[in-house]
């Protein structure tokens, strides 16, 4: 079974809101998790129906997004795509929490110092 997971982008981060995204990371994946493809598009404008739309011609299972407008959060949760809500960090983290089935709606993937050690 092929999987496909969508992270709105800024730079490495996962975009902070969704409507203001431009650029987005589709990653397929085979049985097993297995990365087949990693591909990264963008968008000739932020737009939020833009962005939904790409998802469903995509065929897109995932989307780990951050700040996402309750409208179109649930639009995707009818058309049957699991939305991972209000993630904010690194895209990579999020993707490894995601593949070890750690990730949940709200989750800080940042790192920062506390008394001298990089936590998480």
């Amino acid at each position: 079974m092929i999987h496909k997971i969508t992270i709105p982008l800024y730079h490495e981060e996962v975009a902070p809101r969704f409507d203001l995204a431009t650029e987005v990371l589709i990653i397929l994946l085979s049985k097993g998790n297995i990365i087949e493809e990693k591909k990264t598009i963008v968008l000739p404008r932020s737009s939020a129906d833009d962005l939904c739309h790409l998802l469903l011609s995509e065929k897109i299972n995932t989307l780990i997004c951050g700040a996402i407008e309750e409208e179109y959060y649930q639009f995707l949760k009818w058309k049957k795509i699991d939305v991972y809500d209000s993630i904010s960090g690194k895209w990579s983290m999020a993707f490894h929490q995601w593949q070890k089935n750690r990730l949940k709606s709200g989750d800080i993937l940042s790192e920062r110092t506390v008394e001298g050690k990089n936590v998480q």
